[in-house]
Formats: structure tokens, sequence, C-alpha cells
């Protein structure tokens, strides 16, 4: 019987893990995964690496900055960009043979800077710098000062990964960035065909929210639709840009598509099935990131379809049309959750930067 994650590949769907950890590359886990579970890629935050450097694992490198007179944030950089050149060299396979479409990894520019275009752009052009493979995906949020990093990173000839994307209304922004980064590489003389992007969306999140106001206006019958349907919609978006003649134009000229990339993939509601953001979200050129929860539990029990979304975008535009007349405001759902993923990410950023510092100091 073939692996359902082997039948999201040949579906379209790029599977990447959403983790990372020293453990995980050195114990040969990733490679693992990549052989067995059909992984492509993996997708970094802060909120992944605060988790793994808790581990006793990284002693030895936390006690290596201690004895190099680093501080916390210098550590932090060396050590998870460290992570992230090694994850590209176990990838750097399938990077290879996928015409740079796959094998990627992604690094997060830190949380503190999602409103401040310089710095986003400045911490960029460091990590690329750092981390030295071609394979690497600096992660970008898609906050209104996010925006102009994003065409100027991909102007310099970086591939970008668009993080803490909630609504279609940011997306066709995001898209709007990229298309202009491109432009702008090409009049640098960067090669388009090595500049690749992904566009994060996130989905369970947005049933996490919106379910609660639904309970509370007395309209439960409406539950779990409300991130399917946004993020069909986004998919939707996806192909209107790709069939115009401004995308036309680009491809043309070498350039590559900026996939949707579903992240916030694993399930939060108990009462659903625990691959829901995976089978309901198959279509052609589609990335999605999970936890290796999900993915486990996909590749045990999960049942893929050919496509599910394409065939469902009419009905995704009717329950977004149905959720507004309820009164439901997605554009203000939107919003909150753009600012509660920027404070989630900065919370754990500096719970990271805490850690570390005692660890430095108890290393001393």
């Amino acid at each position: 019987m073939t692996n359902p994650l082997a039948t999201a590949t040949a579906n379209g769907v790029s599977i990447w893990l959403d983790d990372l950890s020293r453990e995980r590359i050195e114990s040969g886990n990733l490679k693992h995964l990549i052989e067995n579970y059909s992984v492509r890629g993996v997708t970094t935050n802060p909120s992944i690496f605060a988790a793994a450097l808790k581990d006793p694992f990284y002693s030895k490198a936390l006690a290596a900055e201690a004895a190099a007179g680093s501080d916390a944030l210098q550590a932090i950089v060396n050590i998870t960009s460290t992570d992230v050149a090694a994850a590209c060299d176990i990838f750097r396979g399938i990077y290879d043979s996928s015409n740079g479409v796959d094998g990627r990894v992604s690094i997060e520019v830190e949380p503190g800077l999602a409103f401040d275009t310089d710095g986003t752009i400045a911490q960029a052009l460091e990590l690329y710098q750092l981390v030295d493979r071609e394979n690497v995906m600096i992660k970008i949020p898609a906050t209104k000062a996010g925006l102009p990093a994003i065409t100027a990173v991909t102007a310099a000839g970086i591939s970008v990964n668009v993080t803490l994307i909630f609504s279609v209304e940011r997306y066709h922004e995001v898209m709007d960035a990229y298309f202009e980064g491109l432009r702008q590489a090409k009049a640098n003389g960067k090669d388009l065909s090595k500049i690749h992007s992904v566009a994060s969306f996130f989905v369970s999140r947005v049933d996490t929210e919106v379910d609660k106001r639904l309970v509370a206006l007395g309209k439960p019958e409406l539950k779990s639709k409300a991130a399917l349907a946004n993020a069909r919609l986004a998919y939707a978006a996806f192909l209107e840009r790709i069939a115009s003649d401004e995308w036309k134009s680009l491809e043309a000229a070498g350039a590559r598509y900026q996939r949707p990339l579903m992240a916030s993939t694993g399930v939060k509601d108990p009462a659903l099935s625990d691959t829901l953001y995976v089978t309901e979200l198959i279509a052609k050129n589609l990335v999605n990131t999970m936890p290796e929860k999900t993915m486990m539990a996909t590749a045990d029990h999960g049942v893929v379809p050919q496509d599910s979304i394409t065939a469902n975008i009419p009905a995704a535009k009717a329950f977004m049309a149905e959720l507004a007349e309820a009164g439901i405001d997605i554009v203000e759902v939107t919003n909150l959750l753009e600012e509660e993923g920027v404070e989630k990410f900065i919370v754990s950023w500096n719970e990271l930067v805490a850690s570390v510092a005692s660890a430095l100091e108890a290393a001393k």
C-alpha cells in the first residue's frame, strides 16, 4: 500500500517538516523522514528553536559559545544557523533533483523586527551569509513592514519564505511584493530561475478563533469550516495570479512560482480528524509543512484525494459569505491573528534569549 504522504507528493503537494533540532540532524532522524515519509523540506520558527535549545544535546554548543564570549543573541544566531546549514546539506540532493523547488530549509528573522523594515532586511542578509547555502530560505513575516523587506531581499537574489499570512487580501500584497522583487532582481542582473519563494498561509488558527466566535453567536453548525475555506481561497488567488499577463512576463524571464504553503496544519480541536488540514488541502504546486505528529497521523490513516481544493473553491466563496452574514468579520479576525502570531513568536524568542543567557552564564 502506498504511503499517503507519497500520494500527496505525487498529487502536487510537497511535504515539509515543521521542526528542526541538532539531535534530529545528528541521530539520522531527518534522513529517515526524507527516505520513509516523503519529507522534502524543513521550516523553523522561534518557538521551534526555543523548545529545541532546552535539550541537553546543545550543552556542548552552548559551552563553546560561552568560551568564545558570545552573548545570548549571538549564540542563538550561531547555533541555529549551524543547524540550518547542516539540514541544508542533508537536503541538497532533493534541492538539486527538483531544480531548487524543494530541498529547502527555512530560518526566520528575529520576531521583534516584524515592524522594522530596515532591520528585517539587514538580518535577512546576515542570516543568508551565515548559513551560506543556496537552498536556505529566509522567513520574513507578512506584516505591513515586512512587505517592502520581502521585495528588497528577493531583489538581492535570496529565496524568501513569507510567514504569518492569515488573509487572502494580505496574500495578494505578498504576491505583489514578490513580483516587484523579481522585477528588481532582473534589473540587478540576478538569475530569476534561482529565486524561489513560498507564502505561508496559517490554517488551524483561523478555525480556533472563528469557532469561538460562532459558539458565542449561537451558530455552532458553521464551526470547523472557515480555515479550509480561507486556505482554498488563497489557492484560488494563486491560480488567478499565475494566469495573469504580469506573471507570464516574469515567467518568460525565468521566474519561478511563489508556491502557497499551508502552515499551522496541526489540528487543535480533538473532535476533528487529525489529518483534516492535510487531506482537505491537496492540489498542485502546494507545500504543506506539518509537525511530526500530524505527519505520522497522515502516514498512518490519511485518505489523500487527487485534489481537494480546486472543485471546492466556489463553495469556499459561498461559505465566507455565509460567515459574514452570521456576524463574523473575517478581516478583523485575520488582523487579530497576525498581531497574536507576532506576539507569540516574540514571547518564544524572549524565552529563548533568557534560557540561552542562563546557559551561557552557567557554562562559564
